[in-house]
This record gives structure tokens, C-alpha cells and sequence, in this order.
């Protein structure tokens, strides 16, 4: 099965220059918990990725007002992304690899075309690998913090 046919076609999009705000509203009106950020409506071409997270840990938990604070400098530049004929199986990897629940489609030119989510390989998968990928992306990494030294 080819990703353009269970992917998202022309998803919710934000721009660099939006702000804070504005994109929390958008997330929360159309119930999605990341979106693709592209460099102009005209030419959709995908430049990162902004999640809920993102907003509430990089922003609104160190004090930037949402209300004024453009999101450019807290994307993620140059987010992993998949192309419209690749397969599921191989989009799917990369969410596992990665650990993340969203991928961008886009075309040749890098236009932001579709978004493949966790939930639209649960829909197409087998079921073992559907239970492979939710375990990659959920597994928790440890943080190693190293011991403090004496000054």
C-alpha cells in the first residue's frame, strides 16, 4: 500500500511568521496535535514542523506570550517527511526510527501535500506492526544527567 492512498491530503498548515496563538487555536479547532509549517501558502513548500508540545514546553513554559511570539525560532527546520508513492511499510519504519506520530508528505518540489498519521497506518496495517510502531514511538528514552562536580 502506497502512503498517498491512507495519507491526509492537503492538511492544516501554518506559517513561520504565525504566532503562538494563533497556531494553538488552529491544533485545537481541528483536534490534530502537530502541523506542517511552510514557507507561503502559494508554494506550500515544507520548511518544519510545530507541535502542541512545543508550544506548551518551548513556549508557554518559559514565559514567551503566545499572543506575540512568532513561532519561526521553535520548529522543528527540515522535519522527516515521506513522499506520496513510498510505501506504508516504509513511512512506518521511519515513525519508529524516529519516534514520532505525524509525517509530512510532500511532492518532488517539497511541497507540504499530505500528513501521514499513527492513526492512518492503524487503519491500514497489519496489526503486528501497528503494535511495533506505537511501542517504538512510545518507548521512553533515558536522560542520563551526569553527576555535579565539586567547584
Amino acid at each position: 500500500m502506497k502512503v498517498q492512498e491512507v495519507m491526509t491530503r492537503q492538511p492544516i498548515c501554518c506559517l513561520l511568521q504565525d504566532t503562538a496563538k494563533s497556531v494553538a487555536r488552529l491544533l485545537r479547532e481541528d483536534d490534530i496535535g502537530s502541523m506542517p509549517v511552510i514557507s507561503d501558502t502559494s508554494s506550500r513548500r515544507l520548511v518544519g514542523i510545530i507541535t502542541d508540545r512545543d508550544l506548551v514546553c518551548r513556549i508557554v513554559s518559559e514565559g514567551f506570550d503566545p499572543s506575540t511570539t512568532v513561532i519561526e525560532a521553535f520548529i522543528t527546520h527540515d522535519p522527516v517527511a515521506c513522499r506520496p508513492e513510498q510505501s506504508l511499510e516504509s513511512c512506518e519504519r521511519l515513525m519508529q526510527v524516529h519516534r514520532i506520530r505525524r509525517i509530512p508528505v510532500v511532492d518532488r518540489e517539497g511541497r507540504c501535500i499530505g500528513i501521514l498519521s499513527q492513526a492512518d497506518v492503524a487503519r491500514f496495517a497489519q496489526a503486528e506492526r501497528v503494535q511495533k510502531t506505537i511501542i517504538e514511538i512510545s518507548r521512553r528514552v533515558e536522560v542520563i544527567i551526569p553527576p555535579a562536580t565539586a567547584a
